[in-house]
């Protein structure tokens, strides 16, 4: 897990020295739109953008499933990185880079931005017209896949609904700092004291969680939106890696009955499962995370199954 410096790749594992042992995320530098308006610099065009994501990072997940949800697969094509982080970060492995067939994602952010610093990361909204990179914020991504392409799709499915944008902020706000980030913040944390701090604030947060879908079928009211699928990808992720490789601990998820459940109904939503795969997630975080896992040994468990039957319909009618 390195960073480019200088125009130059270095192998470097995030430095907590400045941060007391906490684990701080770089914030992402390229945060373009993409509208189907009059002038827009990327226009709303099929076939035009190109994904890079890893299937084992919940961020770039994000962007799979609204991929899915909007019919956007004919639309914009997709690259998956090999599982394993390893010198040389992101590689694009015997799949290959499609557009420029290049080995490695930093190679990809210098072709874009050559005076690029920092870290490599996905997903990554590639434009193929200017050849550049549009976006690798997922959150920014969700809200292009949801709506920028409606025209050409004609799938109006709206995941932000005005009326509900406050409460879809304030809740994706809270499930960010200690869920979605709280596990890498447990997981990464170099002290003692950060660790603790990231542990509690997490299950404090899972515990709340886990009340409020108790009393309403989805985290806004009765309607799935973007805070949903925010959360998911970091649930789906749980029991097989974060409990045991980033030290979650106190309690597995398939323990939480309502946050079970609700996981397996959004897993058992249509083209939601073929998103999902875990045994490459667990290759990438246990076999490149050599500062956690120094043997690079993969545990073959847990089992689980995301297709049993859950009751979340029931309880709410």
């Amino acid at each position: 897990m390195g960073l480019i410096v200088d125009g130059k790749w270095v192998d470097q594992w995030y430095s907590t020295k400045d941060s007391k042992g906490n684990f701080e995320r770089q914030e992402s530098r390229f945060r373009h739109a993409v509208s189907s308006e009059e002038g827009s610099l990327y226009q709303a065009e099929s076939g035009r953008y190109h994904l890079y994501v890893s299937l084992a990072c919940p961020w770039a997940h994000r962007t799979l499933i609204f991929r899915i949800l909007k019919g956007l697969e004919k639309h914009i094509s997709v690259s998956v990185v090999k599982a394993e982080m390893l010198e040389n970060g992101w590689e694009f492995g015997d799949q290959g880079d499609p557009l420029f067939h290049l080995d490695y994602v930093y190679q990809l952010y210098l072709q874009a931005a050559p005076d690029y610093e920092g870290r490599v990361t996905v997903p990554i909204l590639w434009d193929k017209k200017t050849n550049t990179i549009v976006n690798n914020e997922s959150s920014d991504i969700i809200r292009i896949l949801n709506s920028s392409f409606n025209a050409i799709t004609e799938n109006d499915d709206d995941y932000y609904p005005v009326e509900l944008r406050s409460e879809i902020d304030s809740v994706n706000e809270r499930i960010y700092n200690t869920v979605n980030n709280g596990v890498y913040r447990a997981g990464f944390a170099t002290t003692q004291e950060a660790y603790d701090m990231a542990y509690h604030e997490l299950f404090d947060s899972l515990d709340w969680l886990e009340d409020r879908l108790s009393k309403q079928r989805y985290l806004v009211g009765d309607r799935l939106t973007e805070a949903d699928w925010r959360l998911f990808t970091t649930l789906i992720r749980f029991d097989a890696v974060y409990h045991g490789h980033f030290k979650c601990n106190r309690n597995k998820l398939s323990e939480f009955e309502n946050l079970s459940n609700y996981l397996r109904e959004l897993f058992q939503i249509s083209g939601v499962a073929a998103t999902v795969d875990l045994d490459y997630s667990k290759r990438h975080y246990y076999a490149s995370h050599k500062t956690i896992n120094p043997t690079g040994v993969v545990p073959l468990g847990p089992l689980q199954s995301f297709d049993v039957p859950h009751n979340r319909a029931s309880l709410f009618l």
